[in-house]
């Protein structure tokens, strides 16, 4: 057990990442009735735009917020550019066009910072805290830490811009009905311009913190979107506190599988086969009810 210990707390890293990345995908959602494929591939934008800025010698605060705020840019464009024209089509075709747009958002990014892996280094790696257990030490990366901050504090403020503010419960309401919505008043545009700004800032700070945990590669990146789907998804597309649990989850899975025999070399599987059982599990319960 104390030779998992490590791997669980990695995966608490990891998973924060997860978790933030389905949350944005559910905010959307729940607002604008899309789901994001373009999550990831806009998320890989940003930290394409924060390495450059700290390849210059930039604060890492100041690339930090031009990593959100490139990404928060690219999302908005799409919201306010594309997805109005897609605004009478069925939630499918609505959802399919962001994937198009993925593609195309990945294609520029490869070539204009070509294809080569890379790693984002941060200053907040080279030191960490540690922990002093009963199964041992364990330490964790001020990086890892500030990732399960954020996810804490974002959801937190996610989940109270939803219920207690005008802009929270208009979301709320086109959730419902958007129709009805439309027809008692609503500003159906608006309301869902602020959504993609949201999901623009969560796919951001993911991408950030994601090439700092993994590689700065636009298509390992771009598919940052299949465990933010499965966390989502296990979440019933609705509750964000499901959907940080599933993907919290789902990192420390990922992490864990390191350790079986024979599966360590394809533990980055893990969450394409948990967002598989998760789409036969949203199938078979909707077919019940």
């Amino acid at each position: 057990m104390d030779t998992l210990l490590p791997f669980f707390v990695s995966g608490l890293g990891l998973g924060a990442v997860y978790a933030l990345s389905g949350v944005g995908l559910v905010v959307l959602f729940r607002s604008a009735g899309v789901l994001n494929f373009a999550f990831g591939a806009i998320g890989a934008l940003g930290a394409y735009v924060a390495w450059s800025a700290l390849e210059r010698d930039w604060p890492l605060a100041l690339a930090c917020a031009a990593c959100v705020a490139s990404s928060m840019a690219l999302s908005l464009g799409y919201g306010r550019l594309l997805a109005p024209l897609l605004a009478q089509r069925e939630p499918t075709i609505r959802s399919i066009a962001t994937l198009g747009f993925a593609l195309i958002v990945t294609g520029f990014t490869e070539w204009y910072w070509d294809e080569q892996p890379r790693r984002l280094s941060l200053p907040t790696d080279a030191d960490g805290v540690e922990f002093a257990t009963a199964l041992g030490d364990v330490r964790l990366t001020y990086t890892r830490l500030i990732g399960l901050a954020l996810a804490g504090l974002m959801v937190l403020a996610i989940g109270l811009l939803l219920s207690r503010t005008r802009i929270g419960l208009k979301m709320r309401a086109l959730a419902n009905d958007r129709d009805l919505s439309a027809l008692l008043g609503i500003r159906v545009l608006q309301v869902d311009t602020v959504a993609w700004v949201l999901s623009g800032a969560f796919a951001g700070v993911c991408g950030l913190l994601l090439a700092n945990m993994v590689r700065l590669q636009a298509t390992l990146l771009t598919f940052l979107v299949i465990p933010a789907f499965a966390a989502a998804i296990l979440g019933r597309l609705h509750s964000l506190p499901a959907t940080v649990a599933a993907g919290l989850g789902i990192g420390v899975l990922e992490a864990l599988a390191i350790t079986v025999p024979g599966f360590a070399a394809y533990r980055t599987a893990t969450p394409f086969l948990v967002a598989l059982v998760a789409i036969l599990f949203f199938r078979n319960t909707a077919r019940k009810a």
